[in-house]
């Protein structure tokens, strides 16, 4: 069975299948923020759908980063280094790309396990 949670037009936040959540793309919650904040407040909204869908950051299986300049890789990294519990990083890829507005710095995609 697939569960789709907050779901419109053009995507769900959240789907739910076998065990598995998948998380649309989050970005920060202000833009105008240099990238500590950004990935801060982005990281933020994970763990809120997360929680939303019966899981949290120790059930992150996969995380994709899309960062708009790798000028900003170390800082969004100290950022996710701090927010991952020890011993639960996931498999992780992280790659320059455009983003959706011009403002935004990083944005992220994760796939998790329900607890």
């Amino acid at each position: 069975m697939i569960e789709r949670l907050e779901t419109k037009q053009r995507m769900s936040r959240i789907v739910k299948h076998n065990g598995t959540i998948y998380l649309c793309g989050q970005v920060c919650a202000d833009a105008e923020q240099g990238i500590t904040e950004q990935t801060q407040t982005m990281l933020d909204k994970v763990d809120a759908l997360l929680l939303q869908a019966g899981s949290d950051r120790e059930h992150i299986l996969s995380a994709t980063i899309y960062i708009k300049d790798m000028q900003y890789f170390a800082e969004m990294n100290a950022v996710w280094d701090a927010w991952v519990p020890e011993g639960h990083a996931p498999a992780r890829a992280c790659v320059t790309a455009n983003m959706a507005r011009e403002a935004l710095l990083v944005e992220i995609s994760v796939i998790a396990a329900e607890k």
